[in-house]
C-alpha cells in the first residue's frame, strides 16, 4: 500500500509502505474512513524534532475493522471503531483510573495517513460505535481520536466548571478546548489568537472574547477583561515557553492550567509557581477515557468538531496538507483515501 512518510524537513513523500498485518493476537487491523494532519506532527515536519529515519506519519483515525488478532473478544470485525494516538490493556492500574496514554503497556500508534493501520492492544484502545456512521458524519467522529479528546482533557485538566471564566491559547487544539469548556459550562471563554479565521471559528465554538495580544501584553488584556483577578483555568495547547507561560500568568491565584501542547524548550520557575497556588495538570491526553462519552455527543449532535477542520484533501495529496498548516493556509487538514 502507498502511505505518508516524513523523510526530513518538509519532505513527506506518498509512497510504498509494507502493509499492516497481524503480528500479535491481541491486534487488529482497520481500513482508514478518514485521518488528518496533527500539529504536533509539524514539530518534525519542522526539523524541530529530529528524526532518525523516515517515519510512517499520522495518529488520528477511524475506520472499519478488516481483521482482529485470536485474543480480541471485543472488537469485532465489519466494526466502525475510533482509537487513541497511544494503545492501552485499559485494565492496568494506570488505565483505572482514567490514565490510559501511561497504560503499563502503552504503545504510540503511528503510520495512520495511510489506507490501513495495525493497532495494537485493539480490545482496550478501540472503541465501536453502535452502527456504522454516515459518510457526513466520519469527520466528527475522527475529531474525537485526537484533537476533539485532546481539548476536552485539556479543559478537563485545568477544571473547568459551569459559571467560571476560561482563557484558551492555541491553534486547532485550543479551538476545540473552547468548544469543550462552553460545553462544561464556561461562563466566559477567552480565546488568545491573532489570526482572523481562528477567531471567527472561536466564536462559533463558544468564545466570548478575543484577545490578539501576545506575551506581557496579552496576560496584561486577560487581567482586564476579569477585573484584576486572572481566568479561573487556562487552556496551554501549543507547547511553546510563550504559550506556558501565557497560560500560567493569565491564570488567578489559586487556578488550574491545563497543558497539552507538546513541550519543546519550556522551562519553568518553580518558586513563581509556589507562590502563584496555581494547579498544573497535563501531558499526553487519556483520550480512551472519554471517548465513549465524546461518541455520544457526536451522535445526538450536542458537538460538531467537524468545523475545525478547514481543508479537505485526497490522501495521496498529504504533502500538501502539510504545506498549507505549516505556512498557516489551513487550521487543520482532514485526508479521505481513495476508494
Amino acid at each position: 500500500m502507498r502511505g505518508a512518510v516524513l523523510y526530513g524537513p518538509r519532505d513527506v513523500r506518498f509512497e510504498e509502505r509494507e502493509t499492516p498485518k497481524i503480528m500479535k493476537p491481541t491486534d487488529a487491523v482497520i481500513r482508514i474512513s478518514a485521518t488528518c494532519v496533527c500539529g504536533s506532527d509539524l514539530w518534525p515536519y519542522r526539523g524541530i524534532q529530529p528524526m532518525a529515519q523516515p517515519t510512517p506519519m499520522g495518529h488520528e483515525y477511524c475506520g472499519i475493522v478488516e481483521e482482529v488478532g485470536s485474543a480480541v473478544t471485543r472488537i469485532k470485525p465489519g466494526q466502525f471503531v475510533i482509537g487513541s494516538f497511544f494503545a492501552s490493556d485499559n485494565t492496568c492500574p494506570n488505565c483505572q483510573i482514567g490514565y490510559q496514554s501511561s497504560c503499563q503497556q502503552a504503545e504510540f500508534v503511528g503510520g495512520a495517513q495511510a489506507p490501513l493501520l495495525r493497532v495494537p492492544l485493539a480490545d482496550g484502545t478501540l472503541v465501536a460505535t453502535r452502527d456504522v456512521p454516515s459518510e457526513n458524519s466520519i469527520p466528527n467522529l475522527l475529531a474525537l481520536s485526537d484533537v476533539m479528546g485532546t481539548g476536552w482533557f485539556t479543559a478537563d485538566a485545568a477544571n473547568v466548571k459551569p459559571g467560571k471564566t476560561v482563557a484558551v491559547v492555541g491553534g486547532a487544539v485550543g479551538l476545540l478546548g473552547v468548544l469543550s469548556a462552553k460545553q462544561m459550562g464556561a461562563e466566559r471563554i477567552t480565546a488568545m489568537s491573532r489570526h482572523e479565521t481562528r477567531q471567527k471559528l472561536a466564536r462559533e465554538f463558544g468564545a466570548t472574547d478575543i484577545v490578539t495580544e501576545r506575551g506581557d501584553e496579552g496576560v496584561e488584556r486577560i487581567k482586564e477583561l476579569t477585573n484584576g483577578i486572572g481566568a479561573d483555568s487556562a487552556l496551554e495547547c501549543v507547547g511553546t515557553q510563550q504559550s506556558m507561560m501565557q497560560a500560567i500568568q493569565s491564570t488567578r491565584r489559586g487556578g488550574y492550567v491545563g497543558y497539552v501542547g507538546v513541550p519543546h524548550g519550556v522551562e519553568l520557575n518553580v518558586e513563581q509557581l509556589f507562590y502563584a497556588h496555581e494547579h498544573l495538570h497535563g501531558g499526553p491526553a487519556p483520550v480512551r477515557r472519554f471517548l465513549p462519552e465524546l461518541i455520544d455527543l457526536v451522535w445526538k449532535g450536542k458537538i460538531n468538531p467537524v468545523k475545525g477542520f478547514d481543508l479537505t484533501l485526497p490522501l495521496d495529496q498529504v504533502a500538501e496538507g502539510y504545506r498549507a498548516m505549516d505556512e498557516r493556509r489551513a487550521i487543520k487538514v482532514l485526508l479521505r483515501p481513495t476508494r
